[in-house]
């Protein structure tokens, strides 16, 4: 797919009514309803600043958490951050598309900014839509016809095919925000010139996501070595036939991966000679860090790559032209096993090849470490960066790029 998309350079937005999707979904205080982070708010007021100093009616579209979660709730809080970092008034609407929130959007003056309610408070978000059923939805059909342009900036959710992502680029001139335009610069600029030895590390607790970067990128030949830490690496240790015992076992099914173990099975089969598996591990033993053999590890709880494994890691990476790393190489929370997570993320810092961080906790154990400035690349989406590095579509993205040949 080409990488060519409008950009909020291409039209005068000055009076004109602008839809903005971003992402804001924060951490929240469960007994007080407080925020606990706004970095998410901090990088996308480049954009909502931009919009409001040239002039446009800024419709902010936004989402938190989902349906059955604990931080599941409104956007007021979110306005009021908004507000205090942007340096004006957000307006917070407590509904998406009813009349009362067509009425303000009808009624704004250029430079203002409003927030509309929740989008996942709306059942048409989140179900798997077609585009077509996706551009006829209430939500579409009830919002575009009230703006001129549609500006997509929540790259973090762009490997995510929802309603507000895709239904607007269909039906209204669409532009990336400026997060999503750097984030889609960096890399596609680091994949077009990405050199060989290509080295990913894949760890972290969410190995459904990894494991399936992990196939695309062996099978789109587009990763030459593949390193796996964490939760991600017990997956592959099982596969291989090593026992990590009864606790290990049952954490892996517990998460619901328990059928990815027959998925590394095949991989290790094809690519056995890319996937690199750890050969010692950190365990939590008496409250203590103990590091033992793979193939010796007891009934205790694995919480991080072991010290042989992380210099015989420290070597492919720095032997590395292009860097993919994403998750933590374990329980980086606790001082004793942060060992994996903090030299790895220092190796990448110190590698002369092209290194890409895809956010998240790693991205935040590069910063608590002050070397985030020391990486080529952190992105402020981990699901939708290892998703676009291993090769594939991201639906957000091709519908910014279907939307600009619609309009040049």
């Amino acid at each position: 797919m080409e990488h060519e998309f409008n950009t909020m350079d291409d039209f005068d937005l000055e009076g004109k009514t602008v839809l903005l999707r971003v992402d804001v979904n924060s951490p929240v205080d469960p007994l007080t309803g407080d925020l606990l982070d706004d970095t998410r708010m901090q990088l996308h007021s480049i954009t909502i600043k931009e919009l409001h100093q040239r002039g446009a009616k800024v419709v902010v579209l936004a989402h938190q958490s989902r349906p059955g979660k604990s931080d599941f709730t409104t956007l007021k809080e979110h306005a009021i951050s908004l507000s205090n970092i942007v340096g004006c008034e957000v307006q917070y609407v407590d509904s998406i598309f009813t009349k009362q929130a067509q009425d303000i959007i009808s009624n704004m003056v250029n430079g203002e900014v409003v927030l509309l309610e929740n989008l996942r408070f709306f059942s048409e978000e989140m179900p798997k839509l077609t585009v077509e059923e996706q551009k006829n939805s209430i939500l579409v059909q009830s919002l575009a016809p009230l703006a001129d342009y549609y500006v997509n900036d929540a790259f973090a959710t762009a490997h995510r095919s929802q309603t507000s992502l895709i239904g607007f680029a269909e039906v209204l001139p669409s532009m990336a925000g400026r997060v999503m335009q750097q984030e889609l610069s960096s890399l596609y600029g680091i994949l077009d010139n990405a050199q060989q030895p290509r080295v990913y590390v894949l760890g972290g607790i969410k190995a459904d996501d990894s494991i399936e970067v992990m196939a695309n990128a062996l099978k789109t030949d587009r990763a030459d070595c593949i390193l796996t830490t964490g939760l991600v690496a017990n997956i592959f240790l099982v596969a291989s036939g090593v026992d990590l015992k009864e606790y290990n076992y049952n954490f892996i099914v517990e998460r619901g991966y328990e059928s990815y173990i027959d998925v590394a099975k095949e991989l290790l089969k094809d690519y056995s000679d890319k996937i690199i598996l750890p050969v010692d591990l950190g365990i939590l033993e008496n409250e203590s860090r103990v590091d033992y053999a793979v193939d010796e590890v007891p009934n205790l709880p694995i919480y991080d790559i072991g010290l042989k494994t992380i210099e015989l890691y420290k070597e492919k990476i720095y032997s590395a032209k292009t860097l993919f790393a994403n998750g933590p190489a374990g329980v980086f929370e606790m001082k004793e096993f942060s060992k994996g997570t903090q030299d790895l993320v220092n190796a990448l810092s110190l590698s002369e090849g092209f290194s890409i961080i895809g956010g998240g906790h790693l991205a935040a154990a590069a910063s608590n470490m002050n070397l985030d400035g020391e990486i080529t690349h952190i992105s402020s989406g981990g699901g939708a960066s290892i998703n676009l590095i291993s090769g594939k579509e991201l639906p957000a993205v091709k519908a910014l790029v279907d939307s600009a040949k619609r309009y040049k």
